[in-house]
């Protein structure tokens, strides 16, 4: 029975961390400050640093530890004494437990830095020791080990009750939205609140988790404080959120001058995209001209410099960004750097088309153009596409990249009033006077509605076919004019000048050499709806 402390006297050992110097700990030990430290249940009581006859302070430790194994549990319940005592001609207090010496303390074991007397010394290691030797004592006792053991249950007991009270509020604050959004009671609108009732609810849900979670390690800290066997680990749970919240308490202050530096470096950058956004809204404006900028690639322009500018300012941010030396962070750069590498080769073609699109001034919003097989108005150019409305009122999306390595046609681009060249083919036989076909083709686009008749109609005879001759009627529409519409209406009058004037529209073929040659008559040169010269029968 005298022997029942032997295996947690064993626990009375010398370890070091956060040690003490005489007395006073030390928060960053060396390596010999370790060997030198006498712990108590992982508390640093005092370093020796004297060496008596041959024993080094690392001995002497050493059977400080021996010692405190042989104490029993009667030893233990006798409160410690210092005795005063000279050895090896040097002062020293001796500290003893029931008659017993535990350790020597001698004015060679105390440190300058400390500024203490030897009795000052010698009473600092004894409070610390008994702390311990009272703790000891008390927790292995019969009485104290039931209460503590009562004490547990009844500490579970109330934290299932806690748990089990956390989840009906849950179940409560779940009832209670529902039951808001079935009688509409809220101050909430209520097409908000069947948006927002089940975000808060599970919020809730997760705050209750939270706290349970705390509730378990209070309860867990507090318990294994109880227990002699388990002291330590208790006493290492508590101070464990201390340390936590001091950690982070102390990142966020030594990231606060970096954070302050990141936010002047963002505030200076907005400042001068505002400047450079009211200059080249003057130019977009055309009340200022700059070299290389015009108005049409405003737009552009001002996309390209802001992300020029932010990048620069994030390249200048990052070195004071809260761990950015850190290995985790610059594994997350090179993540991204990779995964922006392997996926924007086609997103770059395109984006690098579309700023040729821009700055060659090829297309404009507005523009008519026929592009592969798409004829109609540009709607859009955008960094990665071009966009197109058709005459059928289809949007048609085109890649600039294919775009650009295409043949791009644009039928308004050389208009000054901003309307369309329309052209519209037909081809006729060689028995019927050009003059007549020229005449009658300028007489339908002369009729058709959205035809700008200051600039008169234009036939050309595109080629001398085998049987028939090729000709194109070209006419400027007004602005705002579909194409589609334009063409139908030149395509009906054409049928009807052409009836009026009983002139078939039909291209010929020959299987045979006709019988008689195929050939208009000089006095037919002129059928109407054709005039002669003037001065010419």
């Amino acid at each position: 029975m005298k022997r029942i402390l032997l295996a947690f006297l064993t626990c009375f050992t010398t370890l070091i961390a956060f040690t003490s110097i005489a007395a006073e700990p030390r928060q960053q030990p060396s390596e010999q400050e370790r060997a030198r430290t006498v712990y108590i249940f992982h508390q640093p009581i005092v370093m020796l640093q004297a060496k008596f006859g041959l024993s080094t302070p690392e001995e002497r430790v050493l059977r400080i530890r021996n010692t405190l194994r042989n104490f029993t549990e009667t030893d233990v319940r006798e409160p410690l004494k210092i005795v005063s005592v000279t050895r090896y001609n040097q002062p020293g207090r001796l500290i003893v437990m029931n008659g017993k010496p535990v350790m020597l303390l001698s004015a060679g074991d105390l440190d300058e830095g400390d500024d203490l007397t030897l009795d000052q010394a010698a009473n600092r290691v004894l409070v610390r020791m008994e702390k311990q030797r009272k703790a000891l004592s008390d927790q292995f006792n019969s009485g104290w080990l039931v209460l503590s053991a009562v004490k547990t249950a009844v500490g579970f007991l109330g934290l299932v009750l806690f748990w089990y009270c956390s989840y009906r509020s849950c179940r409560w604050v779940s009832r209670v939205y529902r039951r808001r959004i079935i009688e509409n009671r809220s101050v909430i609108p209520q097409h908000w609140r069947r948006f927002i009732g089940p975000i808060e609810t599970r919020l809730y849900t997760i705050l209750i988790i939270l706290i349970g979670i705390v509730a378990l390690y209070v309860w867990l800290s507090w318990v294994f404080g109880l227990f002699p066997w388990t002291r330590v680990w208790g006493e290492s749970l508590g101070d464990w959120p201390v340390r936590v919240v001091q950690g982070i308490a102390l990142s966020i202050v030594s990231a606060l001058p970096g954070l302050m530096i990141v936010v002047i470096i963002f505030f200076i950058t907005a400042l001068i995209l505002k400047l450079l956004k009211a200059v080249l809204n003057q130019v977009e404006a055309g009340r200022l001209q700059l070299p290389g900028i015009h108005p049409e690639t405003v737009g552009a322009t001002r996309k390209l410099i802001s992300v020029v500018v932010w990048l620069f300012a994030l390249s200048a941010a990052y070195p004071f960004l809260p761990g950015a030396n850190s290995l985790a962070f610059k594994g997350i750069s090179v993540f991204f750097g990779l995964m922006l590498t392997l996926g924007s080769a086609g997103v770059m073609n395109h984006a690098m088309s579309g700023l040729v699109l821009i700055y060659s001034r090829a297309l404009r919003k507005g523009d008519m153009i026929r592009v592969a097989d798409n004829e109609g108005q540009v709607s859009e150019i955008g960094m990665l596409a071009t966009k197109i409305i058709t005459r059928e009122n289809y949007v048609v999306t085109v890649p600039n990249a294919v775009v650009v390595s295409g043949k791009i046609t644009n039928l308004s681009s050389q208009s000054a009033n901003g309307g369309v060249n329309l052209t519209v083919g037909v081809t006729i036989g060689y028995d019927t006077p050009w003059r007549q076909v020229h005449a009658m083709l300028e007489l339908a686009g002369k009729r058709a509605n959205g035809v700008d008749l200051s600039q008169p109609p234009l036939v050309r005879q595109l080629n001398l076919m085998d049987w028939y001759i090729a000709y194109e009627l070209q006419v400027c529409l007004l602005p705002g004019v579909s194409l589609a519409d334009a063409r139908n209406e030149l395509h009906s009058n054409i049928q009807d000048v052409f009836n009026e004037f009983n002139v078939q529209i039909m291209s010929p073929n020959f299987v045979l050499q006709p019988e008689n040659s195929v050939m208009v008559a000089k006095e037919n040169w002129y059928m109407p709806p054709a005039m002669p010269p003037q001065g010419k029968e």
